[in-house]
């Protein structure tokens, strides 16, 4: 075989393994897009940034696909790292302009076919929740919006972290404690 035979079957093989990963890519990517996105709007609220960062995240996934190692880590991991960092430069690049992260703007979020009391209802009882997050830091509004919007567990987020997995049980526990005292109370009055 000669040597141009040789590079020509490399290329043939680059080609169809290349193929290979943008069919495995597009598995992942029907596969987390829901988690991802959901986990995303609640960091950032808005439809329209969340759509933005989105797009970045999973074009930073397809050009570093080949870069995944199944042995450093689950493919989930790796997306919601790569979700967990596009965040958080939103977020400095909104504290860098001295602007307050919009958490109000999940009120705009659809909320389906209701009634205007039930529409009324629900409007106050997400002014209340909004109201309780805001008391949160942001290392615990990121664990919650990990474990409840991504829906990952104690052990997965521990790895995306860098936290101990008891560790992170702690912080959600007290973080739920703080929003508990926040809107029970709320509750009693009614």
């Amino acid at each position: 075989m000669t040597t141009f035979e040789t590079k020509i079957i490399r290329k043939a093989a680059i080609a169809e393994q290349s193929l290979n990963d943008r069919h495995a890519f597009l598995d992942r990517y029907h596969e987390y897009f829901p988690r991802v996105y959901n986990y995303v709007r609640y960091r950032c609220g808005d439809q329209s940034i969340t759509d933005d960062i989105i797009s970045i995240v999973f074009e930073k996934a397809l050009t570093k696909f080949h870069q995944y190692s199944p042995k450093r880590g689950s493919f989930g991991a790796w997306l919601f790292a790569i979700a967990r960092n596009e965040v958080n430069a939103y977020l400095r690049s909104l504290l860098g302009r001295n602007r307050i992260v919009p958490m109000e703007q999940v009120q705009d979020w659809p909320t389906g076919k209701l009634s205007p009391e039930e529409a009324l209802i629900d409007g106050e009882l997400r002014n209340e929740l909004i109201a309780a997050l805001e008391g949160l830091n942001e290392r615990e509004r990121d664990l919650l919006g990990l474990k409840f919007s991504a829906r990952f567990t104690n052990r997965q987020i521990a790895s995306m972290t860098g936290l101990t997995e008891n560790n992170v049980g702690i912080i959600l526990y007290r973080a739920l404690q703080k929003l508990r005292r926040q809107l029970i109370p709320l509750e009693a009055q009614k």
